[in-house]
């Protein structure tokens, strides 16, 4: 009687240090396109076996460490129409996530099957690689327009930054100019020749006579022809 007590407990205190140590094994099961199959057998060889329904495609077994083989399978009028089998190798606690997808069961045609599936893996891959070099162009040449055409618009803005710059310089200047041709009639006691004026403003002669042209329009002097030259009087405000 002691000698059966202890084996029992020896036995309990197997299963505790098992359950101690365990790991989850859980994931889904799916079918060739991808779809979760509902109801199918999913056993593993543990001692003792365990055999689970994945209900909604799922599944899951609490594990101690160990190799263990899995095998999902998927029963039609009594016979196995789907299954897979998958190895798996538990070292420590934690969940392990192992999803499993249904080959059917074909006793004749098995190897032109697989490579038929192998073609159509292949020729999807392929048309998803050129789907996403043709969007990576796309993306490109968008991107490269919208940068050139962001370069070009500052350009123009730069430009015509430029030009008003330029212009009022140059407006600046041709002010000065007036000015200086004032104070040189101013310094002449409210008169002076053209040909005066030249002499102390290095600038041509055609010049010179826009800038009288200039100050006359705006009413600052009064040209009066002489001979052959002109006298340039600064009217009084």
């Amino acid at each position: 009687m002691k000698k059966s007590n202890a084996a029992i407990y020896f036995t309990l205190l197997v299963l505790l240090m098992s359950c101690a140590s365990a790991a989850t094994i859980y994931g889904t099961v799916y079918d060739l396109d991808l779809k979760k199959i509902n109801n199918a057998i999913v056993d593993i060889n543990t001692i003792p076996k365990q055999s689970v329904v994945a209900k909604n495609g799922t599944y899951s077994f609490n594990v101690p460490n160990g190799n263990y083989l899995i095998e999902a399978k998927l029963m039609r009028n009594g016979a196995v129409t789907d299954s897979v089998q998958e190895n798996i190798t538990v070292k420590q606690e934690g969940s392990y996530v192992l999803d499993l997808i249904m080959f059917p069961n074909l006793e004749e045609g098995v190897e032109d099957f697989n490579v038929n599936l192998s073609s159509e893996l292949i020729d999807n891959a392929q048309n998803k690689t050129d789907t996403g070099y043709l969007y990576l162009l796309i993306i490109i040449i968008v991107s490269l327009t919208i940068i050139f055409s962001i370069i070009y618009f500052l350009r123009i803005k730069q430009e015509k930054i430029a030009k008003n710059e330029e212009k009022k310089t140059e407006v600046a200047e041709e002010s000065n100019e007036l000015d200086q041709v004032i104070k040189i009639i101013k310094q002449e006691g409210g008169r002076a020749t053209q040909k005066d004026i030249r002499k102390q403003i290095p600038l041509s002669e055609a010049k010179i006579s826009l800038m009288i042209a200039e100050l006359e329009h705006k009413g600052l002097v009064e040209k009066i022809k002489k001979g052959r030259g002109n006298i340039i009087i600064l009217k009084k405000k």
